[in-house]
């Protein structure tokens, strides 16, 4: 958010800069100086990265099954289907 309209480096890279700042319910700013702290810290190693480990994906599906196991889905039954050919010749008996 407040990011945009940079040209493109002559490599295809690019630079960019805030150009707008957000602030909360309270009336303070919000991530000014300091940026959005993570809910969840998770150590990076670069060799485990280059391997084809993802340490924060890992910590995600880690999160979100712990989710799913304290508050599961509801299991919703299914209604038998509807036979619309009930007094014809053409549905099942």
């Amino acid at each position: 958010m407040g990011i945009g309209g940079y040209p493109e480096l002559l490599d295809g890279g690019h630079v960019t800069a805030p150009r707008a700042a957000i602030y909360g319910l309270n009336g303070e700013w919000e991530v000014e100086n300091h940026g959005v702290a993570p809910d969840y810290e998770v150590d990076l190693d670069p060799a485990a990265y280059r391997q084809g480990h993802d340490a924060q994906l890992d910590k995600a599906i880690e999160v979100v099954m712990q989710q799913l196991k304290e508050h599961p889905l509801p299991q919703y039954k299914r209604p038998p289907y509807p036979n619309y050919h009930e007094h014809d010749d053409l549905g099942a008996k």
